[in-house]
């Protein structure tokens, strides 16, 4: 296989960085198939004592905001919240926003890199912690936003009874985000607050 000249990249010459590019452009096209496999090893490798493993968790998740008409953004965000637990078990809450930054609402981002935070409303006063640590984002737009996604679609989905779909069913959701043009602005829309859709009393 073909390869550059250089060992340092200031060395490199314009056409090994010619040549580079279009390699480098099929590479983030793949983005999205990189993405589900590492969903796809939240199933082989997961935290211990739940009663479903992580992969299954966000599946649940990203069922119950597709059921209740949730738009693509934030059901893929449904779905990838927790994607840094393996790597990033201290702060995976930002490293899973990271990954979907460049191709998502704002809003939608925001609230996955803080859900983490907003979850300890539910258990953090189990182990002596500050269960309000949510409050000091209060003055963020995206505030009501995270409170409704941790309610309604990530605490709520730890049950083995819950009838989830499948990884393929979200397959080509993912593919289609992570096929967008990254840092467009008619994606991102800065500032915009959507929230979710209304709750749907039967949801399952």
């Amino acid at each position: 296989m073909k390869t550059v000249e250089f060992t340092a990249m200031k060395d490199g010459t314009r056409e090994d960085y010619l040549f580079l590019k279009p390699l480098e452009d099929d590479h983030v096209r793949a983005t999205g198939d990189r993405v589900i496999r590492e969903l796809r090893l939240q199933e082989e490798e997961t935290l211990p004592g739940y009663k479903i493993s992580r992969l299954e968790h966000g599946l649940q998740a990203a069922t119950r905001a597709l059921r209740e008409g949730a738009d693509t953004d934030w059901v893929v965000a449904a779905l990838l919240h927790d994607i840094g637990d393996g790597l990033a078990p201290q702060n995976h809450d930002r490293f899973a926003a990271e990954i979907l930054r460049p191709y998502m609402r704002e809003e939608v981002v925001w609230t996955v890199e803080h859900h983490a935070s907003f979850q300890m409303y539910y258990y953090a006063h189990h182990y002596g912690w500050n269960q309000h640590e949510r409050e000091k984002y209060r003055s963020s737009p995206y505030f009501q936003s995270c409170v409704d996604f941790c309610e309604r679609w990530d605490q709520s989905s730890f049950d083995p009874a819950y009838p989830t779909e499948t990884l393929d069913t979200f397959i080509p959701l993912v593919k289609e985000v992570f096929a967008r043009r990254a840092h467009d602005p008619a994606v991102q829309q800065m500032g915009v607050v959507k929230g979710l859709p209304p709750a749907v009393a039967a949801a399952e």
